[in-house]
């Protein structure tokens, strides 16, 4: 997990770690090898292995929901169309939404569905990596529960390795096996979720803590 104030750089982060933002300094190193390095054609091919849930779902408002989960199959993949419609059934079922809301339009469905719709687009492609840029912004604790065992979830039957950014700091203890702290850009302070929250070692840390504190 990756938490800290708001424009520290969080999300230019994740976007750097899948080749949308060429590090200005440093490297990106991904299975041995250097992603600012690699040519265009190159960096699609790697991006494949990566599975991305925006912020705010980012589904295309024009396209069904059936339609959103099977664009990267359709997009990547030479799949036939029994098969697409066979994936995008199953990963729906996975994130607890019925075949019903296949037809459905992004805009027809509440923020918790679309986060479960956008986590079921990230996955079809069955990737190495997901990144989630504030999967629970917006929604409410239950619902936000719901994300979090999703994500578990998903870890445990596809052993996917996930980062997320994150403003909930409950998620980033009971999500993550490893946090970092990140200060106008660069890390102030990593480890163990029971370490960093239990036993903070910088002071800017424990106030972003205390402000962050659920009620």
């Amino acid at each position: 997990a990756i938490i800290g104030e708001s424009g520290c750089g969080k999300t230019v982060l994740l976007k750097t770690m899948i080749g949308l933002i060429k590090p200005s300094t440093g490297r990106v190193i991904f299975d041995n090898q250097d992603l600012s390095r690699l040519n265009e054609r190159q960096i699609s091919a790697q991006r494949l292995r990566f599975g991305f849930v925006f912020q705010n779902a980012a589904l295309f408002d024009s396209m069904t929901v059936g339609q959103n989960v099977a664009f990267p199959l359709r997009q990547h993949g030479d799949h036939a169309s029994s098969e697409v419609q066979r994936l995008v059934l199953e990963r729906l079922a996975e994130v607890g939404l019925p075949d019903s809301v296949v037809t459905k339009k992004p805009a027809e469905l509440s923020g918790g569905m679309r986060k479960r719709v956008g986590v079921a687009r990230a996955s079809v492609m069955n990737p190495e990596l997901m990144l989630y840029d504030e999967p629970t912004t917006g929604l409410d604790p239950i619902m936000g529960d719901v994300i979090n065992e999703l994500m578990m979830r998903a870890r445990r039957r596809y052993s996917v390795t996930s980062v997320i950014v994150t403003h909930d700091m409950r998620m980033a203890n009971d999500v993550s096996d490893h946090v970092v702290f990140l200060h106008q850009g660069k890390i102030e302070e990593e480890g163990a979720p029971a370490d960093l929250f239990g036993a903070p070692k910088t002071d800017r840390l424990r106030q972003f803590l205390s402000a962050t504190a659920p009620a």
